[in-house]
Formats: C-alpha cells, sequence, structure tokens
C-alpha cells in the first residue's frame, strides 16, 4: 500500500451561500478503481447539507487540456442527491447502509445517480471521525426528508438575486406565452388559452393557464376539476392537433361513472366533428409499459455500469449483450419512439388529431408528446426550443420530479426515470441525425446530471402549484421575497463561456429563412386546409358508427381495458409500416419531419452518460465528441484568421462573437470527453477470469503466467 502523507497546506473548501460543514474525517483515502488495489489519494472527507466532498493532493490538470468544469459541482464532489446507494465493507465483505448503525466499515463504496462509484478507505482514520463521517452521510442522504428542508430552499434564501439573466427560453408561466405558442403554431384558430385556473381554482395539478378546444365551455372544466378535459399540446402544420387528457379513476360508483360518461360524451363531440375533424385516442397506460415496469428496467440497467473495478469490467464484457438484452431498457426505448411514430404517422399521414390519455397525463403523455413535437417540429430542436419545450410539456404539464426522482427519500414506490427516459429518446434521435439539432448529446448528459442539483428548481417540485405554495410561504409577502429560485436553464451558473461552447452543436443546419412570398403561400396553404375536410370520409360498415366510436373513446377514458381497436391491428400495422419505409426511402429534411431507426442496431446504448467513468470502455482519440472538438478547432482557427483579416482592414470585429476553447491537444482526448481526461487504461487479461474459471483444463493453463495487452497500443 502506498500511503500518502497528509500535506501541510490547507485545500480550501468552496461553500455555496447556505451551504453549511456538517461533519468531516481526516486521512481518508480515495481508491483508485481500476485495479480494485488501496492505491489512491489521501486527503479529507467531508459532509455538507449539500454535498460529499473529497479534498485531496491531486494535481491541477495542465493548463493545455481542455476544461469543462461544474463551477457547482466538481470531480470529487457528490451531492447528497445524487447518492443511490451506500455499502460498508466489513472483512471484504459489501454491505448496505442505513439507519443507526452498530458497526463501523472500513471502507465506503458510494453509488451515484450519475453513474459514479466512489471508493473511501477509512483505515488510517481516526474511530471518533470514522463513526462521524459515515453516521453523517448515510443520515444526510438516506433518511427521509420535509421539502423546506432541502438545500434548495436554503440556498435560494441565501443567495444574492441575479438581474442579469437573460434567457430566451419561454417559461409558459404567463398568458402571453400560450397565446405566442398557439400563433406560432397556428392552432388559435381552433384553440384558446384559459385563465380559469387562477388561483388553482380548477386544479391544483394544472398550470395557472393551459389551451383547451374553442368549443369548450369554462363551466364544464370547473365541474370535474380538470379530469376528462382534452388540453391541447401543439398543432400540425395541416390543422390536426396533439391533446392529452388525465382520465378520471378506474374504481367509480355506478352514479358518478355514469355522470362521467355523459360528460365525456359532450366533450368528445367538441373534438371530434366528422367529416372535418377526426379523433384518434390512445390509452397509454395500456400500449407502454408501466413506471413499475420502467423502474425496475432502469435498475438492472445501470447495474451494468456501477463498475467497482477492473476485474468486475472484464467479467461482464463476456456476457454484455445478452445483460443487456435482459434489462430490457433499450425495448422500452425502442417503444417509445415506435409509439411517437405511430401518433406523427396519425398526424401527418392521416391528418387526425390525436388524443394522449394517461391517469394524470403527467408522465408517459409528457414522454410521448414531446417526442413527437421534437421530430415534427424543428423549432423544438434548437436548444431555447428544447428548453421551452420542456417547460410547457415537463415542468408547467405537472410531471412530479420531486416524487419520480425521490428526492425526499419518502416514497421509493413512486421513483421512475422517466424524464431520463425521454433524454434517451431523444439522443437516438441526436445521435442519428446530428445536423438537425442545435444541441449536442454533451447537452443532454448534463441536463440529466442537473436533476440532481439542489440550487435549481426547475427539476424540484411535482407541480407549478407546489412550487407556488413554497415560494411563497405563509402567504406574506416578505417571505415571497426570500426565495429565489434558479432556473437550470441559466448555464453560467453551472459553466464558463468557453465550456458552454461544447453545449452547442458546430455542424447544425439552420433552417433558411423564407422569403415573403414563400410565407404567403405557407399561410393560405394552411388557412386553406383548416375549412376543408381533413380525411376522406369513409361509409361505416355498420350501423352507429360514430356512436360506437363515442363509447369506445368513454371506455377507454374511464380506464377500463378493452382488446380491439376500430380499425383492425392489421391495417393500422400496414399504415404504420407504409408511412415508416416510405419516408426512410426519401432524402432526410433536417428542418422536417424526423423518423428514428427502431429496428436492430437502430437503438444503442447512450455510451457518453452511461460509459463515461468506466476507463476500460472509453476509445482513444476517438468518440462523437472527441470528433467535435477538432471540429471546433477548425472553426476557432477560422475566428482566429477572420479576426486578423478585420484588424488588417481596420474592422471592428461583431459584437457577441464567443472565443472558442484552444482544443490543441485533441490527440490526448477519448470518448470519455469532456467529462473525464484521458486516464490510464487497466491491463486486460488474454482471457477474463470468468472465462478462467469456465475452462475445464485449468491446471496446466494456471501454471502458466498471467499474459498482458496494453490496449494502448491496440487501439
Amino acid at each position: 500500500i502506498h500511503k500518502k502523507e497528509p500535506i501541510e497546506k490547507e485545500v480550501n473548501l468552496h461553500l455555496l451561500p447556505g451551504e453549511l460543514l456538517l461533519c468531516e474525517a481526516n486521512t481518508v483515502l480515495k481508491c483508485v478503481q481500476e485495479d480494485g488495489s488501496n492505491r489512491g489519494a489521501c486527503g479529507k472527507l467531508i459532509c455538507t447539507n449539500f454535498k460529499i466532498a473529497f479534498l485531496g493532493d491531486e494535481s491541477a490538470s495542465d493548463d493545455n487540456e481542455p476544461e469543462f468544469k461544474n463551477k457547482i459541482i466538481g470531480e470529487n464532489d457528490i451531492t447528497l442527491h445524487c447518492i443511490d446507494h451506500i455499502y460498508g465493507v466489513y472483512d471484504e465483505k459489501k454491505k448496505s447502509l442505513s439507519g443507526q448503525l452498530k458497526k463501523y466499515p472500513e471502507k465506503l463504496i458510494i453509488y451515484c445517480k450519475d453513474l459514479r462509484v466512489f471508493h473511501f478507505c477509512l483505515r488510517y482514520t481516526k474511530e471518533e471521525e470514522v463513526k462521524r463521517i459515515v453516521s453523517g452521510i448515510v443520515h444526510h442522504s438516506q433518511t427521509p426528508k420535509l421539502l423546506k428542508r432541502l438545500f434548495l430552499f436554503s440556498y435560494a434564501a441565501a443567495a444574492p438575486a441575479n438581474t442579469d439573466i437573460q434567457n430566451q427560453t419561454v417559461m409558459f408561466d404567463a398568458i402571453k406565452d400560450w397565446r405566442e405558442e398557439l400563433e406560432r403554431t397556428k392552432g388559435n384558430m381552433k384553440y384558446k388559452v384559459l385563465s380559469t385556473n387562477e388561483a388553482y381554482k380548477v386544479s391544483e395539478k394544472l398550470p395557472l393557464y393551459f389551451v383547451v378546444p374553442m368549443s369548450l365551455s369554462e363551466e364544464s372544466i370547473l365541474q370535474h376539476q380538470g379530469r376528462g378535459i382534452p388540453i391541447w399540446c401543439w398543432s400540425c402544420h395541416n390543422g390536426a392537433s396533439l391533446l392529452k387528457m388525465s382520465a378520471f379513476p378506474k374504481e367509480q360508483e355506478d352514479n358518478t361513472s355514469q355522470m362521467h360518461k355523459i360528460f365525456l360524451d359532450g366533450v368528445y363531440k367538441t373534438i371530434n366533428k366528422p367529416p372535418y375533424e377526426v379523433l384518434k385516442t390512445d390509452d397509454l397506460s395500456s400500449s407502454l409499459p408501466s413506471l413499475q415496469d420502467i423502474q425496475a428496467a432502469y435498475i438492472r440497467f445501470k447495474q451494468l455500469f456501477l463498475i467497482d473495478n477492473s476485474t468486475d469490467f472484464w467479467d461482464t464484457d463476456v456476457k454484455w449483450f445478452s445483460l443487456l438484452e435482459s434489462t430490457n431498457w433499450l425495448e422500452i426505448v425502442r417503444r417509445c419512439l415506435k409509439k411517437a411514430i405511430e401518433v406523427a404517422e396519425y398526424l401527418e399521414g392521416q391528418n387526425t388529431n390525436v388524443l394522449l390519455v394517461e391517469e394524470n397525463a403527467s408522465d408517459l403523455c409528457c414522454v410521448i408528446s414531446s417526442l413527437v413535437q421534437v421530430m415534427m417540429d424543428s423549432h423544438y430542436r434548437t436548444k431555447f426550443g428544447f428548453q421551452s419545450l420542456i417547460q410547457k410539456e415537463w415542468v408547467m404539464g405537472g410531471h412530479c420530479f420531486l416524487d419520480r426522482c425521490n428526492h425526499l427519500r419518502q416514497n421509493d414506490k413512486e421513483e421512475a426515470p422517466v424524464f431520463l427516459l425521454f433524454l434517451d429518446c431523444v439522443w437516438q434521435l441526436v445521435q442519428q441525425y446530428p445536423p438537425a439539432f442545435e444541441f449536442t448529446e454533451t447537452y443532454l448528459t448534463v441536463l440529466s446530471d442537473s436533476l440532481y442539483i439542489p440550487i435549481f428548481s426547475t427539476f424540484f417540485f411535482n407541480s407549478q402549484h407546489q412550487k407556488d405554495t413554497n415560494m411563497s410561504g405563509e402567504g406574506h409577502s416578505a417571505q415571497s421575497s426570500r426565495f429565489r429560485f434558479l432556473t437550470v436553464w441559466d448555464w453560467s451558473v453551472q459553466f464558463e463561456s468557453k465550456a458552454q461552447v461544447l453545449l452547442n452543436n458546430p455542424l447544425y443546419v439552420e433552417k433558411p429563412k423564407l422569403d415573403k412570398s414563400q410565407r404567403k403561400t405557407t399561410r393560405f396553404k394552411h388557412q386553406r386546409q383548416l375549412s376543408l375536410p381533413l380525411t376522406q370520409t369513409k361509409s361505416s360498415p355498420k350501423r352507429g358508427f360514430f356512436r360506437e366510436e363515442t363509447d369506445h373513446f368513454i371506455k377507454n377514458i374511464l380506464g377500463k381495458r378493452i382488446s380491439k381497436l376500430i380499425n383492425s391491428s392489421d391495417e393500422l400495422h400496414n399504415n404504420f409500416t407504409e408511412f415508416y419505409d416510405t419516408w426512410h426511402c426519401k432524402p432526410v429534411d433536417f428542418h422536417g419531419l424526423l423518423l428514428p431507426h427502431i429496428d436492430g442496431p437502430g437503438i444503442k446504448v447512450w455510451a457518453q452518460r452511461y460509459l463515461r467513468w468506466i476507463p476500460e470502455a472509453q476509445l482513444l482519440g476517438g468518440g462523437t465528441v472527441a470528433t467535435a472538438t477538432k471540429i471546433l478547432d477548425m472553426i476557432e482557427e477560422v475566428q482566429s484568421l477572420q479576426k486578423k483579416m478585420d484588424e488588417k482592414h481596420s474592422l471592428t470585429v461583431p459584437q457577441g462573437r464567443e472565443a472558442l476553447p484552444m482544443l490543441r491537444n485533441s490527440a490526448r482526448l477519448s470518448s470519455l470527453f469532456p467529462f473525464a481526461l484521458l486516464q490510464r487504461h487497466s491491463l486486460k487479461p488474454v482471457l477474463p477470469t470468468s472465462t478462467w474459471k469456465d475452462l475445464e483444463d485449468e491446471d496446466d493453463l494456471a501454471k502458466r503466467d498471467d499474459e498482458f495487452v496494453d490496449l494502448s497500443e491496440v487501439i
């Protein structure tokens, strides 16, 4: 064991406003994980009300190496919300730690929700400090919390107000934001913005403002607290609209059920008016996996990336693909993308309105509606457009971030990585069509990490009502001015400007601006389509077709499962296949409809997010991000030459031009960049451990010296 002596110079601990030091321990060894030994850096382990941090004798990075440092979280920092599980090692045996501890471990292993794994050796630490630091970490990260006890409120109360924020993201917290969105999508001819929910008179789960069909009365909306109300999400260029609806409870009394049925019948007639408008309903709770299935699949999936040491990595490497398939995570990603394509086919191919139905319309509805809009509307493939989409569909749409991320540690049954599932689906599109997106996969990875940074309010409430209630405290004006919650969309809080460049795609193809004549033509075409039937009328094979469709709709909304659709499954499959195959036969329009490849190897593992902390998995000098840095190198050189030319001709340099980071040493990069710089490869045995054990003729091989391969020479 090579143990470094404690350094004399004190490493300064950076505390955020409202952050308090709770406990600390000296002479802690942060172990290197590659080879499973006890080699590592010696330093101090601390716990605050915000994070766990290790302050060690680690030399600063080389000046020539690119920097992508988070100003809030360092590489040896773990926010309390990011801690997934904590294990203690007793006599080489690993045991989960929770509650009151009778015996304290000699080693601490922390698994993080961003898939980092930390090993801290406590053998050289004083016994009193071991008890204090282990108990403190377990208590402050694993025990249930009250909402007001989250660091979010401590930071908001202590942080100075930032009045210089220039955020172009549409927050959808004002009525004008919804009106502008209706106007942008040309949905204002059939839909209207309501302020009926001001003071949350209709429902605490709905935002203050939302959009409904023009013919729907405000009285009917107040009647059932927002349930059974079709809420507008987006309008297609041909006039077809995407809507969502929260269903009534499944188990009801007969009188209540009959009343709901009459109510739904009336609502249905307002949005289904053949032959001018046709409606397709889709109960997502019956056609997609449940939240429990999603959570179970992700738990199995993330185990593939929580690697303790190199031996474990090479053991699982032999059976990697079978283990990956057995998790079912990629299949769930594929099913969500397929469902989004089906909805797009109805909207684009059949000019049919689509109504997504779910119990609260705040989980799978958010996933599918957001994916459809990303696939069909190029505005949402820009950075600010994508952020506005998340504000509209997720934050204002009432997604329960507090419960789904389990920030309070109060109810594990409600936890499910729904938002991460959406980001994984978007990554599939970004990976397949890079020029269509203004942001990079690094942006998506950073966004997924921001779920667990409790200084931003964006992902820490179940609804806008919950945020407003806790923001204003008891309702006193003095209390409401106390809390100044930050939004995650201000990336300058986390990154310097040169690091933010890596969030923008240098290969993005901007949408060409139309001239006036083209704009008029487009507008006229859309208005004309609104006045004509959206689909050709078909004679019904049975009498009372629309009555049957109404009954089907009502049964679907009330949560009663049905086994057959109005259209046969064969006809549905043929329409989908024809639409999908026809689109993929045409050249890709990066500003038009995008349909992802969902067959076979089309759905891949999001390598940057899931593999970035595993040195054995890196590609030396390669990877998509490493390639992007070389493009940034060329852009930086072009900008430098342009600047010299401007100076030579005595021209002023245009305002707003960002200085790109100097990435001269790109040969030292790997696929783990920018989250981890080039790391030492662990040595791979010729035959993995599991294979050695399975071999029958083991005696002869055991007598031979072990052979190793230096991967840096191979790659």
